[in-house]
């Protein structure tokens, strides 16, 4: 269901980021791919950080990964997140290999391991944006 009053900050949309956003509101994970290396990575730039080629593509990619590395923020980052305390900060590796910082979606902080397997989630929060997060899976 889309919020008509969300009120946490919203991503800046720019011709660099746009086909990652257009792919969220499809509740598709899409990232940047390099045609020379084959490698993928996250977040979108010009040149793949590996190799330095702008041969790049936008591909799909599974949004499978694993927890990598977490933070429990107990204090709210401002006082429009008053509400979601505790809450997770993720840095999730992806199976094709590049991280992800996002939020984690559960229902007790407490639970949440370092290896602990997770998939992408949408959460359409306004008309024009869709945020990917994970939530941990079952292995």
């Amino acid at each position: 269901m889309i919020s008509t009053t969300y009120e946490k900050p919203l991503p800046i949309i720019d011709p660099g980021t746009k086909p990652f956003w257009d792919a969220a509101k499809e509740h598709r994970l899409s990232i940047p791919h390099c045609l020379n290396c084959g490698k993928h990575h996250f977040y979108p730039r010009e040149l793949c950080p590996h190799c330095h080629s702008d041969k790049l593509e936008w591909t799909d990619v599974s949004g499978k990964g694993e927890v990598y590395s977490f933070t429990i923020a107990r204090k709210p980052a401002g006082q429009v997140f008053a509400a979601d305390v505790p809450y997770i900060i993720a840095m999730i590796e992806l199976d094709e290999g590049p991280r992800m910082l996002t939020n984690l979606v559960v229902s007790d902080v407490e639970t949440v391991s370092i290896g602990d397997l997770v998939m992408v989630e949408f959460d359409d929060v306004t008309e024009e944006i869709t945020l990917p997060k994970f939530k941990v899976v079952e292995a």
